[in-house]
C-alpha cells in the first residue's frame, strides 16, 4: 500500500490478494488459496484433508462458511479495494459437501461507496473433475477504506 497526496491506494491484484490471504494465519492453517480475483469475482479453494470432515465424512458446515466469508470479502475488495470488512452473510446448504477441493466462488452483485453486496457458489470438486454445487451464500460487505476516486473511475 502506499499513500499518495494522503490517500491511501488499496488497489489489488491477484498477487497482491495472495499476500493478503497468506497474511491470515487461519486461511493458512486451513490451506487455502486464491485461484482467480479480480473485476469483482474471487475464487478461493481448499483441498478437503480428512480433518477438515466431520464424522460422516463430509466437509464441515463452518468450513464452508469460512470459505464464502472469504471469498465474499475477496470479491469485494476486487471492487472496491483491499479495505472491506463482512457486515454479515447467510449460506444455505443444499447438500453434503464431498470430493477432493472446496471450491468458494463469489462475485459482486451490487458496489456502492460504502457497502458491497456479493453471492458466492460453492462446489466440491471430484477427482475426476465433476462438480457439484453444494451451498449458496450472499454477504454484505462493508468498505472500510474507499478506493480513491481516480481508481473507481479507470477504465
Amino acid at each position: 500500500m502506499t499513500v499518495d497526496g494522503g490517500l491511501v491506494d488499496n488497489t489489488l491484484d491477484l498477487p497482491l490478494a495472495r499476500k493478503v490471504l497468506a497474511s491470515q494465519p487461519f486461511s493458512v492453517l486451513l490451506g487455502a488459496r486464491l485461484t482467480a480475483f479480480g473485476d469483482g469475482e474471487a475464487t478461493l479453494e481448499l483441498d478437503l484433508r480428512e480433518d477438515l470432515l466431520q464424522q460422516h465424512g463430509f466437509a464441515h458446515g463452518g468450513l464452508l462458511g469460512y470459505a464464502a466469508d472469504n471469498a465474499l470479502s475477496f470479491a469485494a475488495g476486487a471492487a472496491v479495494g483491499s479495505g472491506v470488512m463482512t457486515a454479515g452473510f447467510t449460506i444455505d446448504f443444499l447438500r453434503p459437501a464431498k470430493g477432493e477441493t472446496l471450491r468458494a466462488h463469489a462475485r459482486v452483485i451490487r458496489a456502492g461507496r460504502t457497502r458491497a453486496v456479493c453471492r458466492c457458489d460453492l462446489t466440491t470438486v471430484a477427482a475426476d473433475g465433476t462438480t457439484t454445487l453444494c451451498a449458496v451464500a450472499q454477504g454484505t460487505i462493508a468498505v472500510t477504506e474507499p478506493a480513491r476516486d481516480s481508481e473507481r473511475d479507470a477504465p
